[in-house]
C-alpha cells in the first residue's frame, strides 16, 4: 500500500457563539476519516481555524462593550476546548485573523485583479443612519412586500418564500438600531465569477463531487454565473483590500482561504512544504468536508479564485446533511438545542463519536439523533457487545493465569475471519460509509459473542482438569476484541487506548497488520464504557433550557408589530381564490437555500409541487401525510430551484410560522368556502 500525502479541513467555525452537536457532526466525521487515514499508514494533516471576521462579530463585541480581537480570542478558547474534548485531533487550529491569511487574501485578490477577474461599480444599499454604516440584507427587517408577512429578512421571505431586494421590504428598519434605512451609494468590487464557467463546468463532472452536488452545481450553472460582490465598507472587521482605503473583504472571500492560512502556519511550525499540497501541479490529495448549506461558496467561488490565483483546486468536497434531534430541528424552547459543551458535561463524547458513524453515510442526508435510539445503540453495540467480550474473557484470565494468555490460538480459522473483513470495512471508511463498517464490525462482535456462548468458560471453569481449555477460549475470546477495538480506533480513540494499555499492547497500523497475542502478559481490566443513563440525557435537555434563558436576546430595538389590515377586497375578489385542501405528499430541503422546503401536494384531482419558505418552523419529516390549505389557483412562479405551482397558507407571529390545517374529517381536494 502506497503512502499518500492528504490535506483535510472542516469547514471553519464562525466565531460568534459556541460550538453545539450540529456543528459536531462535520468535525467527528472529518476527525474520523483521518483517524483512518494515519491508521493506515498515510500522511495526513487536518487543517481548520476559527473564521473571525465579519459584521456579526463586530456588532456582538460593540454589544459586550470588548474589541472584536477580545471576543475572537474568548471563543477561540472555548472552541478549541470543546474539540479537544469530543476527541478532534486537528493537526493546526487556527484564525482567519492572521498573518497568513491577510497575506494570501491579498495576494489571491492581487493575481485576480491583475488577470482582470475583478471589477468595480458604484451600487446603492441601505445604510443606518444612526450607527453610520451599511446594512447586510440579514440586518434589515420588514414586511414581506408579496404577502404583507412581518418582521421579514432583507434578502427573502420566510412566510411566502419570495425572493426580493432589501428595498422592497415594506416598513423596514435597521435590526441594529431600529432606525428607518436610508440610501447611499458606495464603489464595491466584483469578482468576475463568469470568466470561469467554463472550468467550473468540467471540474464540477469531473468526479470531485457527490451527484447530488454535481445535479445541484449544474443547476446554478445553467442560470448563468454573477458577479460576486466581495468587498464590504468600513466599519467593518477583516482586512482592509490593497489599494482600496476603507474597503473590506467580505468575509466569505477570506474564510476559505484561511485553509491556506492555517496550512502555511502547520508548515511554518513543522517544516512542511507548502507548494508541495497547493501548487496549481500538487500531485497531493485535498479534502474539504462542509455543511451542504456553504456548497455554493466551495464548489463555485473557492475552486474559481483558486484556478485564477494560479492554486490548485479540490481534489473532493465532500458535503454532509444536517442534525435534526428528536425528528425535529434543533430547537431551543424544547431544549434540544445543546451545545457541545452542555453535552460534555452529562454524557462520554465517545457514545456521540460512536452513534453519528452508526448513522453516517456518503450523501448529504440529514442526520436525526433520537435519544432513544441514541441509548439503545450505544448500550447494545459497545456496552453490550463489544466491551462485553473484553469484561466476561478477562477475569478468568487474572483469576487462573495471573493474566497471561495461552500460547497458542485455538480458532485459527476464526481469527482469520475477522482479519479477512479489514478490506471491505478499509473501503466502506475511506468512502466516509461509516454506517456500514459499524455494521459489519458489529457483526464480527456478534460473532465472538456466539463463540463465548457457545464455549461457556463459566461452566468450563467450575470442572477440575479444564485449565487449559479455559485459557484457550479466553485468549481467543480477547484476541477478537483486540482486533474489534481496532476497527474501531478511528470513531473510538478513548476507549481503544483504554483497551490498549489493558492489552499491554497497541495497535500501530491497519488490522491486516495484526498478529494475535500469545503468551502475552495483560494488565488488569478496568470498566471500558458503561451505560447511557436515561437522567443524563434528561439532564442535557434540562440544561440546555436553562441555557436558553440565561441567553441575551438579540438586540433589535423596535417592537415587532404585526401587519396592518390589507385594503378590503369584495366577495368577487375573494371568489376569484381557489382554495384547496391539500395533502402533503412528500417535503424536502432545497439544497442552497436557507427558508425553503419543496413540497409535493395532492389537490384531489392532481399532484402539485410548490416551493415554501416554512423550513425554519418544520422539518420534512413533520410534514408528509399532513393536511394543509393551498392557493390552488395561483400562477406558477418560476424561482430558482424550479416552478412553483401554488401556495400554501401560513400564519406568522413573534413565536415563528405556523402551517394552516383544517379539521379532521377534511380530505385532498376540497374546496375551502
Amino acid at each position: 500500500m502506497s503512502n499518500r500525502k492528504i490535506l483535510v479541513t472542516s469547514a471553519l467555525p464562525y466565531a460568534n457563539g459556541p460550538i453545539h452537536i450540529g456543528h459536531m457532526l462535520e468535525y467527528l466525521q472529518t476527525d474520523m476519516w483521518v483517524r483512518f487515514q494515519k491508521q493506515r499508514g498515510h500522511t495526513c494533516h487536518y487543517v481548520c481555524a476559527d473564521d473571525t471576521h465579519g459584521t456579526p462579530i463586530m456588532l456582538k463585541a460593540d454589544r459586550e462593550g470588548i474589541t472584536p480581537e477580545q471576543l475572537i480570542a474568548q471563543v477561540a478558547k472555548e472552541h478549541t476546548r470543546d474539540f479537544s474534548d469530543f476527541g478532534v485531533a486537528f493537526d493546526n487550529y487556527h484564525s482567519t485573523h492572521s498573518e497568513e491569511n491577510k497575506y494570501f487574501s491579498s495576494l489571491i485578490y492581487t493575481r485576480l485583479r491583475d488577470a482582470g477577474h475583478i471589477s468595480s461599480r458604484t451600487i446603492t444599499q441601505a445604510y443606518d443612519p444612526v450607527k453610520e454604516m451599511f446594512l447586510p440584507d440579514r440586518f434589515i427587517k420588514g414586511e414581506c412586500p408579496k404577502c404583507g408577512a412581518a418582521d421579514q429578512y432583507g434578502d427573502g421571505c420566510e412566510v411566502c418564500g419570495a425572493n426580493y431586494a432589501s428595498s422592497e421590504l415594506k416598513n423596514a428598519v435597521s435590526a441594529i438600531s431600529g432606525e428607518k434605512p436610508i440610501d447611499k451609494e458606495s464603489v464595491h468590487y466584483f469578482f468576475n465569477l463568469a470568466d470561469f464557467t467554463e472550468m467550473l463546468s468540467d471540474w464540477t463532472t469531473a468526479g470531485h463531487l457527490q451527484p447530488e452536488v454535481r445535479n445541484k452545481l449544474a443547476e446554478w450553472l445553467d442560470g448563468g454565473l454573477q458577479q460576486w460582490d466581495i468587498s464590504r465598507d468600513a466599519p467593518y472587521f477583516g482586512f482592509e483590500i490593497p489599494d482600496a482605503p476603507n474597503k473590506y473583504f467580505y468575509v466569505w472571500l477570506d474564510a476559505p482561504i484561511g485553509y491556506l492560512a492555517s496550512f502555511k502556519n502547520l508548515c511554518d511550525k513543522q517544516g512542511l512544504d507548502f507548494e508541495e499540497f497547493w501548487a496549481k501541479d500538487s500531485k497531493t490529495e485535498l479534502y474539504h468536508f462542509i455543511g451542504k448549506d456553504i456548497i455554493y461558496f466551495h464548489a463555485l467561488f473557492f475552486p474559481a479564485m483558486l484556478q485564477g490565483a494560479d492554486f490548485r483546486t479540490p481534489s473532493a468536497i465532500f458535503a454532509h446533511g444536517f442534525l435534526t434531534v428528536n425528528g425535529e430541528k434543533m430547537s431551543k424552547s424544547r431544549g434540544t438545542f445543546i451545545t457541545a459543551r452542555t453535552y460534555l458535561d452529562h454524557l462520554n463524547p465517545e457514545y456521540l463519536r460512536y452513534y453519528f458513524a452508526a448513522k453516517l453515510g456518503a450523501g448529504v442526508d440529514d442526520l436525526d439523533l433520537n435519544f432513544d435510539d441514541f441509548s439503545q445503540r450505544v448500550n447494545s453495540d459497545l456496552v453490550g457487545k463489544v466491551v462485553n467480550i473484553g469484561s466476561r474473557c478477562s477475569g478468568f484470565i487474572a483469576k487462573r493465569f495471573d493474566n497471561r494468555l495461552a500460547a497458542e490460538l485455538a480458532e485459527p480459522e476464526l481469527w482469520f475471519e475477522f482479519i479477512a473483513a479489514n478490506e471491505m470495512i478499509a473501503e466502506y471508511y475511506e468512502n466516509r460509509e461509516f454506517a456500514k463498517a459499524m455494521r459489519e464490525i458489529m457483526a464480527l462482535a456478534d460473532k465472538a459473542n456466539r463463540y463465548i456462548d457457545e464455549k461457556k468458560p463459566w461452566l468450563i471453569a467450575k470442572e477440575e482438569g479444564r485449565e487449559a481449555e479455559l485459557q484457550a477460549v479466553c485468549t481467543v475470546g480477547l484476541n477478537l476484541f483486540r482486533v474489534l477495538v481496532a476497527y474501531l480506533k478511528p470513531v473510538l480513540p478513548t476507549l481503544t487506548y483504554s483497551a490498549e494499555v489493558f492489552l499491554n499492547s497497541e495497535v500501530h497500523g491497519w488490522i491486516d497488520e495484526l498478529k494475535p497475542l500469545l503468551n502475552h502478559q495483560l494488565n488488569d481490566f478496568i470498566p471500558l464504557m458503561t451505560r447511557v443513563e436515561p437522567d443524563k440525557i434528561a439532564a442535557i435537555v434540562e440544561a440546555s433550557k436553562e441555557n436558553l434563558e440565561k441567553t441575551a436576546a438579540p438586540v433589535v430595538v423596535k417592537e415587532k408589530q404585526f401587519a396592518p389590515i390589507a385594503d378590503t377586497i369584495d366577495i368577487t375578489d375573494f371568489g376569484k381564490l381557489d382554495l384547496r385542501i391539500a395533502k402533503i405528499i412528500k417535503a424536502e430541503a432545497v439544497e442552497g437555500a436557507d427558508k425553503l422546503l419543496h413540497l409535493t401536494v395532492d389537490i384531489g384531482d392532481e399532484t402539485r409541487s410548490i416551493f415554501a419558505g416554512i423550513k425554519s418552523a418544520y422539518s420534512p419529516e413533520q410534514l408528509e401525510g399532513r393536511l394543509t390549505l393551498v392557493v390552488a389557483n395561483l400562477a406558477p412562479r418560476k424561482m430558482r430551484f424550479g416552478l412553483s405551482e401554488g401556495m400554501v397558507l401560513a400564519a406568522s407571529g413573534d413565536d415563528g410560522i405556523y402551517l394552516l390545517s383544517p379539521d379532521s374529517g377534511a380530505v385532498a381536494g376540497m374546496r375551502v368556502k
